[in-house]
């Protein structure tokens, strides 16, 4: 199989690379950024040396997309939305895009948080890859919006509680240095960040468009909300997220509500015990525990997970092995780096 990943220089893309060039159904990978073409890959991603003698190529994305079997978009928001046109022009047997440009369905919910769409028109044809819920849901699909980091999160503290009726979730989530990119900005500069924790885009986060579209999708309710309250902190890599809800009438088992949803899931862990970001980061798992307080008609919720490989280049991977129809884990199977 040939692939393609265009805008491979960031964080997001040097996973995807690293995954992808130990895919067992991979014979060519292409790495296309225009700021780093020539270079060795293993001279942008260091953890790449002696594993890939390949260089960046400097292709437009319509040459990155032609003839290839999937090409995956590691580009900053809004670029995908620019030449998307012109690699479906090409016909690639599958995109996946990493970015937020195609993960909304309702323009109005993404324009009031992201502005006006640049391409509306190729939104409809895009599914969202949330693969440990979608699962078999996506075999087939050509187009695939891989969901945020904080998102991934969210979502899988939410969706085994949809049926509960009356529920209005909070979600406290706390975000390593990496999510900010590559490019460094004032809060992901060193002193700013070590030994720091603050808030940012509060009661208005971005991912929030893509949380409570699927919230209201899951629920059937239209009015159905999930605040997102997203923090920064003193790390790298991992996101860690709470979820707190309660509900009016009697209580019940979550727990089991959760070990039903993901049972037979390979990525999602049900833990008895609240995870530990370091047990997660560099993996493709997601480790959830669930705590209720006695009788009460009340849950806590903590997932924890990598942001670059659960929230970005690992589910992008899950997400075309399930469309493909190869196995879900291949190329997946990667153990974690504790102590890290």
């Amino acid at each position: 199989m040939k692939v393609s990943v265009i805008g491979a220089a960031g964080y997001a893309g040097g996973e995807l690379l690293r995954i992808l060039l130990g895919h067992p159904e991979v014979q060519e990978c292409t790495a296309t950024s225009r700021s780093q073409a020539g270079r060795l890959l293993g001279e942008v991603h260091p953890g790449l040396r002696g594993f890939a003698e390949a260089r960046f190529a400097g292709h437009s994305p319509a040459e990155a997309a032609r003839g290839r079997h999937v090409v995956f978009l590691a580009l900053e928001h809004g670029e995908s939305s620019r030449v998307i046109g012109e690699i479906f022009a090409e016909h690639p047997g599958l995109v996946i895009d990493l970015g937020a440009d195609f993960r909304v369905q309702d323009l109005s919910a993404y324009e009031q948080h992201y502005g006006l769409h640049q391409a509306p028109e190729f939104v409809s044809r895009f599914s969202y890859g949330l693969a440990d819920i979608k699962g078999a849901e996506l075999r087939g699909a050509r187009a695939i919006a891989a969901p945020g980091c904080f998102a991934t999160a969210a979502q899988l503290a939410l969706y085994p509680l949809r049926g509960i009726g009356g529920i209005s979730p909070a979600l406290f989530a706390i975000t390593g240095s990496s999510g900010a990119g590559v490019h460094p900005k004032a809060t992901t500069h060193h002193p700013t960040r070590a030994n720091n924790v603050f808030a940012y885009t509060a009661l208005g986060h971005r991912h929030e468009a893509e949380i409570g579209e699927q919230w209201r999708n899951w629920t059937g309710d239209s009015g159905a909300s999930a605040r997102l309250l997203a923090h920064s902190g003193p790390f790298v890599r991992g996101i860690y997220l709470t979820l707190h809800a309660r509900w009016s009438g009697s209580a019940l088992d979550v727990s089991a509500l959760f070990r039903a949803a993901y049972s037979g899931r390979p990525f999602v862990h049900v833990l008895d015990a609240p995870p530990e970001l370091t047990h997660a980061v560099g993996t493709n798992n997601a480790l959830i525990s669930i705590t209720q307080p006695g009788r009460d008609p009340e849950v806590r919720v903590s997932v924890a997970i990598d942001n670059l490989i659960k929230g970005a280049g690992g589910q992008a991977v899950q997400a075309m092995n399930l469309a493909l129809g190869f196995p879900e884990d291949a190329g997946l199977r990667i153990g974690g780096m504790f102590p890290c």
